[in-house]
């Protein structure tokens, strides 16, 4: 690591994210300004190109690439103006419903044609329009705006080209030479095809931080830097003008930039290695040098992901055992023939299939051909299960299988619920929500002269997730257990006690908690029903189809829901208490594993992940001591076996119980110690008190 990168690192830990209101000040007065424009798409593309011709140019100290949002505080009339927008005439714009962002554009586009490029093609969709027939009007108007918006990303790059060399004038020799070589950047992309690694690790960062600020979406991935620029860097490397420690500090530099943008709670993220739409296993200079950067940043954005075939050498997985052995918490894990062959079910060409990203934590869409509805909604696995409980109607559940049906029943109609309100904010999106900046970078939109919120994008299925599995089994063993089997409570006790959230029931609980089998230890009862409840999940989606007639995937991960969900989650059959955080993932919940990880990781494993291309995170927190050179090559084992047995995605936390309550105590000394969560990486002393309790619970493995 550089000077520079742990002076930059520094300064993150001290400023931290920024939040800015200039985007949403300049969005808010351009909506005002253009009431008459009678194409909605167009008039948001105007915001859009407002935002970014407006958007006050700054770099700091250090910085080798720029595009992030100013720290500067509004004036007190644009703060006037700003409270007037956001308390009175926003209420007169559209509601924008549902989720947006999750996906990584065109990268390649991008580089290898730049603006211009992409302005070409529209040119030549245009000219083939016929403005009498009402279908080709509308995509003249989708075509006009995203030329505008292209217009306002322009003046983006140059209002920086020009602040860096305003900078310059006033800087020391040594910084005014990087800040004219910013600015010489700054006016070749991303108007023009990239033509070195620097330009295009710029246009890359520039055009994401543009479509996060322009439309005020942060969550944007970063796709396969290792593939797609690794033709401009073997070019610079050929030709003499940048070297591996210039290229690792770039990087570095590149990875910083997102710590500081996107908020706590959130992420980005980008992955590495797997294979190319080719076949061929992805293993380059670039694959370790963005692990490599993991090391130097310490941070918990971007989210790595290392996607990991049977061919991944060692040496990689070396690599990124390496960076979590030391606490980084990255790089997560991915399966890649088992996502691959998930996509692939969905009707996804197997070269498309093979160009997948993380969508944040674990949810998984095609790169440039995104439409995809992720987490969408989120589904307690418990609801179902205590309202059965509670309703106080059980004479019909004279034995397990009836109880599985009812439930199963009951779970169907909160999914086909959920569906409904789900479909009613896409519907509401065709109306009144458009992105003509991000539709010029996904297929295919352009083609087909539609934004992405109205048809444009290849692929736009929706991925619910479920919550809770592991409570779930965990809760059916004992009511199989106690009220079938040995007959020790009637439902209607069961209910009762878990209202009075086990007080006055202690002996229940402690049965429950130590005396029946948990999901995570390899037990044969809960693994069967764990494979039982995987396999209906799927079969309860299958039949059902979004407002756009795109099908359901789903996923089984929960980013931060689980707490949330949990908060609002009375106690349950499990023995968990009312308000805890539910199951973190799709592993054990937390504290139940007593057999270690190989058993873990056989519980997890145990049931079909294939069909979950919504995305799985499965947890496994070890002790620094499975990173030891002697134990290093069983952990590497350990990881390949749970990829062997069709593993989605594992995720490792490195950190002892002792550091996390210590920053409970002291967080000011522990501001950069990052945990994993649910799916993605954040930093401890962020949690809500509720979380921190659910991280120390886990259960840590010792060697």
């Amino acid at each position: 690591m550089t000077e520079r990168i742990e002076r930059l690192r520094a300064a993150f830990l001290e400023q931290g994210s920024v939040h800015s209101s200039e985007p949403e000040l300049l969005w808010g007065r351009s909506w005002l300004a253009t009431t008459r424009e009678p194409w909605p798409l167009v008039r948001r593309a105007q915001a859009t190109a407002a935002v970014l011709t407006g958007l006050t140019p700054e770099i700091g100290d250090d910085e080798l690439l720029v595009g992030k949002f100013p720290s500067r505080k509004l004036t007190d009339a644009e703060q006037e103006e700003l409270t007037h927008w956001q308390k009175d005439a926003s209420r007169a714009a559209s509601p924008v419903l549902g989720q947006r962002a999750h996906m990584a554009i065109d990268y390649e586009l991008l580089l290898r044609h730049g603006l211009v490029g992409i302005r070409e093609r529209i040119a030549v969709f245009r000219s083939r329009l016929n403005l009498t027939v009402p279908s080709e009007l509308e995509k003249d108007a989708f075509y006009r705006a995203c030329l505008i918006a292209l217009d306002g990303l322009s003046t983006f790059s140059e209002r920086y080209a020009v602040h860096a060399e305003e900078l310059a004038a006033r800087a020391d020799s040594r910084r005014a030479m990087e800040l004219y070589e910013i600015a010489n950047i700054c006016r070749r992309v991303p108007e023009h095809p990239a033509t070195s690694f620097y330009e295009a690790m710029q246009a890359i960062h520039l055009v994401t931080f543009a479509l996060c600020a322009s439309q005020m979406m942060l969550l944007f991935q970063l796709g396969r830097p290792d593939r797609y620029l690794l033709p401009y860097y073997e070019r610079d490397l050929k030709n003499g003008t940048i070297d591996e420690a210039g290229a690792q500090e770039l990087i570095d530099c590149f990875c910083l930039m997102y710590t500081r943008t996107v908020p706590k709670g959130l992420a980005v993220g980008l992955m590495v290695g797997g294979r190319s739409p080719d076949g061929e296993q992805v293993n380059n200079e670039l694959t370790c040098l963005f692990l490599e950067s993991i090391l130097h940043t310490r941070l918990a954005y971007p989210g790595v992901g290392l996607c990991v075939t049977p061919d991944t050498p060692d040496d990689i997985l070396r690599l990124a055992l390496k960076a979590l052995g030391q606490g980084c918490t990255n790089p997560a894990l991915f399966g890649d023939e088992v996502i691959v062959n998930s996509l692939m079910r969905l009707g996804i060409p197997f070269e498309e299939a093979t160009q997948y990203i993380h969508s944040t934590c674990v949810e998984i869409t095609p790169i440039k051909r995104s439409g995809v509805w992720v987490a969408a909604p989120y589904h307690n696995l418990m609801a179902p299960l205590l309202d059965i409980l509670h309703s106080g109607d059980h004479q019909a559940l004279t034995d397990f299988d009836t109880l599985m049906a009812c439930y199963r029943q009951r779970l169907t109609k909160a999914v086909q619920e959920g569906l409904e309100h789900q479909n009613l904010q896409m519907y509401n999106r065709t109306l009144y929500d458009q992105h003509p900046l991000v539709s010029c970078f996904v297929d295919d939109c352009l083609a087909r002269g539609l934004d992405l919120d109205d048809g444009g994008a290849r692929y736009a299925y929706m991925t619910p997730s479920f919550v809770g599995i592991a409570n779930l089994v965990d809760a059916l063993i004992a009511i199989r257990h106690l009220v079938f089997e040995e007959q020790r409570i009637t439902f209607a006790e069961f209910s009762q006690a878990l209202q009075n959230n086990y007080v006055g029931y202690e002996p229940l609980r402690a049965y429950i908690m130590n005396r029946l089998p948990r999901y995570g230890n390899d037990n044969a009862e809960a693994d069967s029903l764990a494979q039982e409840i995987t396999a209906f999940l799927p079969e309860i989606v299958r039949p059902l189809r979004t407002y756009n007639g795109e099908p359901l995937a789903p996923s089984m991960f929960c980013w931060i829901m689980h707490e949330h969900l949990g908060r609002d989650t009375g106690a349950t059959p499990d023995g968990r208490l009312a308000g805890f955080p539910l199951g973190d993932g799709s592993g054990p919940a937390q504290g139940r594993e007593t057999c270690g990880p190989t058993a873990s990781i056989l519980s997890s494993t145990s049931w079909n992940h294939t069909p979950f291309t919504g995305g799985i995170a499965v947890n496994l927190k070890l002790s620094a001591a499975f990173f030891e050179d002697d134990v290093l090559e069983d952990t590497l084992q350990l990881v390949r076996v749970f990829f062997e047995r069709g593993g989605f995605e594992l995720q490792i936390n490195v950190v002892n119980r002792q550091t996390l309550l210590d920053a409970q105590k002291n967080p000011d000394a522990h501001r950069d110690l990052v945990v994993r969560i649910g799916g993605y990486s954040d930093f401890f002393t962020n949690l809500s008190p509720q979380m921190q309790a659910e991280v120390l619970l886990r259960t840590e493995h010792v060697v």
